[in-house]
C-alpha cells in the first residue's frame, strides 16, 4: 500500500493535535498533584503536576480554616460557660451554707441532683447512655473514692471559711500534684517544674497568715480537697485508659457512684436529726427562697463540672489547666465582690503570687520537648512554632501534602526567627518543621 492510499484510510495524527495556547508573561501556579495507574498489569505509579495560569487561579479550599476557626469558638463557648456556671454555683452554695451549715447533706444532694438529671436524660434519650461492664466500675471505683472526699472536703472548707479563701488554697494544688508522683510514684521532673512550686507555697502561706477570718477546719478542709482531688486525677489517668466513654457520661457514672459512697457516711456524720433542725432554722430565716437556692446549688454544681469535663475532651490538658486557673481567679473576684469580703492588700498579693504560680507550672508542666527555666524561651518557641505550623499548613495547601514535597519557608522562619534566642532553641525551632 502507498503512503497516499495509507493517507486516506488512516487519519493523521497530526491533524487532530491542537496545541494549547500558553501565555509565557503570565505566572504559573500549581494546582494540583495527583497519581494514578497506567493499568493493572503495571504497578507502577506516576505523579503528574497539573498547572494553571494566574488569571484562571483555582480557589483554594478553605475548609480546614473555617473548621479551625469553629472548634476556635467551641472551646471560647466551653470556657465562658465553664466559668460561669462555677461562680454561680460557688455563690449559691455559700448562701446555702450560710443559712444550712450541713456539709455533707449539701455534697450528697449535689450528688444527687446530678445523676438524677443524668438518668432521666438516659431514660428519655436525651443523652446516649454509657456501654459499661463490670471492669469499668471497678476501675472507676478509686476515682469515686477520691472525689468524693475532694468533693467533701471543699464544702467543708467552704462553710468555714470565705470562698476567696477556698479557692486560694486550693491554686495550690500542683504541688500536691508534683510531691505525690515524685514521692509516692517515683516521677521526676525538671528543675523548672520545682521553681514554679516555689510561688505558689508561697502565696497560699501568705494569703493563710494574712486571712482576717482564719479557721482551721476550713484551711485543712481545703488542703484535703487539693491531695484527694491529686489522687482522683492519677487513678483516672491509670484505670481508664482505653475506655471509650464520653466525658459527659464518664462524670455521670462517677456522679452516681460517688452518691452511694457518700450517702452512709452523710448519715453517720451529721444525721437525719441534724438535718430536720437545720431545715426549720433556714427557712425560717430566709423563707421559700432558700430552697431555690439549694436546687440552684445542686444543678450548678453538675452542670460545671459535666461543661469541664466535656471540655477537656476537646484540648489539651495544658489549655485546660490554664482555664482552671482563669476560672479560680473569676470565683475569687466575683465571691469578694457579692460577699464583701474584706481583703487586706497584703492577702491580695499572696493570692496573686499563688495564682500567677499555678500559671507558671501549668507551662513548665506542659510536656514539651524541651525544658527552659525561663518562661520567655518557651513563650517564644511557642510562637515562632505556631508561625511554622501555618506555613505548613499552607505548604499542605499548595502541594497537597505529598511526601518529598517540603515547602522551605518554615526553615526560613525558624532559622531567621530563632535568632532571637539562643543555638539549642534554634534546634528546638527545628522540632516543629
Amino acid at each position: 500500500m502507498s503512503a497516499i492510499q495509507r493517507s486516506l484510510i488512516l487519519p493523521s495524527l497530526n491533524a487532530n493535535k491542537s496545541k494549547p495556547v500558553l501565555s509565557m508573561s503570565k505566572p504559573l501556579h500549581v494546582s494540583k498533584v495527583e497519581s494514578f495507574e497506567l493499568s493493572k498489569p503495571q504497578k507502577r505509579t506516576l505523579i503528574t503536576c497539573k498547572a494553571y495560569e494566574a488569571d484562571r487561579s483555582e480557589p483554594i479550599e478553605a475548609s480546614e480554616v473555617k473548621s479551625e476557626a469553629a472548634k476556635r469558638v467551641k472551646i471560647g463557648i466551653y470556657f465562658a460557660t465553664w466559668w460561669a456556671l462555677n461562680v454561680v454555683f460557688n455563690i449559691y452554695n455559700k448562701k446555702v451554707l450560710n443559712a444550712f451549715p450541713y456539709p455533707w447533706l449539701t455534697s450528697t444532694l449535689s450528688l444527687a441532683c446530678g445523676s438524677l438529671m443524668m438518668m432521666i436524660s438516659w431514660a428519655t434519650r436525651i443523652a446516649e447512655a454509657p456501654n459499661t461492664d463490670f471492669e469499668f466500675w471497678k476501675t472507676l471505683f478509686p476515682v469515686a473514692v477520691a472525689h468524693t472526699i475532694g468533693h467533701v472536703a471543699a464544702t467543708v472548707s467552704m462553710s468555714k471559711v470565705a470562698v476567696s479563701f477556698t479557692h486560694i488554697i486550693k491554686s495550690g494544688e500542683p504541688a500536691f500534684s508534683v510531691l505525690v508522683s515524685r514521692f509516692l510514684l517515683g516521677e521526676t521532673f525538671p528543675p523548672s517544674v520545682y521553681m514554679s512550686l516555689v510561688p505558689i507555697i508561697g502565696g497560699c502561706a501568705l494569703a493563710a497568715v494574712t486571712e482576717l477570718n482564719f479557721n482551721m477546719i476550713g484551711f485543712m478542709g481545703a488542703m484535703i480537697s487539693n491531695l484527694a482531688f491529686v489522687f482522683r486525677n492519677i487513678f483516672s489517668k491509670r484505670g481508664m485508659k482505653g475506655k471509650s466513654v464520653s466525658g459527659m457520661n464518664y462524670y455521670a457514672c462517677l456522679s452516681i457512684l460517688s452518691l452511694f459512697i457518700l450517702t452512709p457516711f452523710a448519715i453517720a456524720v451529721e444525721g437525719p436529726q441534724m438535718w430536720a433542725a437545720g431545715w426549720q432554722t433556714a427557712l425560717s430565716q430566709i423563707g421559700p427562697n432558700f430552697i431555690w437556692w439549694l436546687a440552684a446549688q445542686s444543678v450548678f454544681y453538675h452542670l460545671y463540672n459535666q461543661v469541664s469535663y466535656m471540655s477537656l475532651n476537646e484540648i489539651s490538658p495544658l489549655t485546660f489547666s490554664i482555664g482552671n486557673t482563669m476560672k479560680r481567679i473569676s470565683v475569687i473576684v466575683s465571691s469578694i465582690i457579692i460577699f464583701h469580703t474584706p481583703v487586706q492588700p497584703i492577702n491580695a498579693l499572696g493570692a496573686a503570687i499563688a495564682i500567677l504560680g499555678t500559671f507558671l507550672y501549668s507551662q513548665m508542666s506542659s510536656g514539651r520537648k524541651y525544658d527552659s527555666p525561663f518562661l520567655f524561651r518557651n513563650l517564644v518557641c511557642n510562637l515562632v512554632g505556631a508561625r511554622v505550623r501555618a506555613c505548613k499548613h499552607i505548604n499542605k495547601l499548595i502541594f497537597g501534602g505529598v511526601d518529598g514535597v517540603r515547602c522551605h519557608l518554615p526553615n526560613l522562619i525558624a532559622d531567621h526567627l530563632g535568632k532571637a534566642v539562643n543555638a539549642p532553641d534554634r534546634a528546638i525551632l527545628r522540632l516543629f518543621v
